[in-house]
Formats: structure tokens, sequence, C-alpha cells
């Protein structure tokens, strides 16, 4: 039978391993260090949606941004939380979900409507996403801890969408505009996964 570790020995297997560790997280400030400096735009107070692109540096206003908030270990420094997401709740919040692009953009679509070819153009161009509310609320609640009841709030929307489309369900996609006709999948899982998550993340 294989003898147990001395406690000595366990510390300094675990030491062994913070040690291995000390470079992951250098490189783990490098990038975080970088993303700041590089998607971080003053002008408009949110954040690049393409850097070093082809037509160089995108500043539509898009929802991915708000994950660098809303995770576990955001990687957006804290001060800049704030503006970004007061800019998506500006420019891309709906009632049923986020839209995927600002209305003023060059791209923008209001509605996912038409031929295959018309859809697909619309599909990240401002149709609503429904999923995209639980970053949203993640990221909401970072910055108001205490005010679950506003959270709430967030979600209330999709009570009416209840009962159209998919009854008792949520679409997969949503108009940019009102009515905010619901489109894509009358049904899509990770639409109602993310609005039940935080329904119960909301709960007082």
């Amino acid at each position: 039978m294989a003898q147990r570790p001395a406690p000595d020995d366990r510390l300094a297997a675990r030491g062994g391993r913070r040690g291995r560790a000390r470079p992951l997280e250098e490189l783990a400030d490098q990038a975080r260090a970088s993303f700041n400096a590089r998607f971080w735009c003053p002008s408009a107070g949110h954040l690049f949606d393409v850097v070093d692109g082809e037509h160089g540096d995108d500043i539509a206003c898009r929802p991915n941004q708000i994950f660098a908030v809303s995770l576990d270990h955001p990687v957006l420094e804290r001060e800049r939380w704030e503006p970004v997401v007061e800019t998506v709740r500006k420019h891309l919040l709906t009632p049923v979900g986020l839209r995927s692009l600002a209305p003023g953009c060059r791209d923008y679509k209001a509605k996912y409507f038409g031929d295959l070819r018309a859809r697909d153009a619309a599909y990240h161009q401002g149709t609503v996403w429904g999923w995209l509310i639980g970053p949203y609320v993640d990221a909401w609640l970072k910055l108001h801890p205490q005010d679950k009841e506003g959270a709430r709030r967030l979600l209330e929307g999709f009570l009416p969408h209840l009962d159209e489309a998919g009854i008792g369900t949520v679409s997969e996609i949503f108009d940019a505009e009102p009515p905010f006709t619901p489109r894509g999948c009358i049904s899509q899982a990770w639409s109602v996964a993310e609005v039940l998550r935080c329904w119960v993340k909301s709960d007082g």
C-alpha cells in the first residue's frame, strides 16, 4: 500500500504547483493589460468590435463586449464596467434580449425578413438574440449586486412573449425594432436556459 505523503512533502508539492503557475499568471496579466490598452476606445466609451482588421479598427457597437464584464473573471478594468454596461443598455438592450448591432451602424438591419440571403444578411446585423439577456443580467448584477428586483425587471419583457410563437417557450431571435417580432426557431434551448437561469438568479 502506498504511503501517504508527509505534511512537508504535500506543502512542497503545492509550492511547486504555485511555481509552475507563476508564468501563466504573468501571461494572464499581460493579456489583460494588452486587451485594455488595445480594445478600449476612449472616444466612444466602449470596446472596439475589431482591432487591426482588414479596414483597421472597427468601432461598431456589438454585444460581444458585455462578456468582458459578465464572465466570472472579467478581463476589463473595473472602472470601465459601467460605461460598457450603459452603452449596451442604451443601444442594444430590448425587452427580449440584445441587438447584435446598434442602430445607426452601417450594416444595421431592423428586420430579420425576406429570402434566405436577406435573412442571413440580418442574422448578426441588428437581429435580437434572446439568450444574450443572460450575460447582460450578469454584468448588470456585478454593478448592482443588491438590486435583484432591478435584474428581474430586465426579464419581464419575455412574459408576454410566452403567449406567442412557441407557446410557453422562448424564440431564437427577434426583429431589432418594435414590436420585436419573434423569428427563427420558435423554441430555442439557449434562449430558454438563459432566461430561466437569470430568473432564478434574480429571485429576491
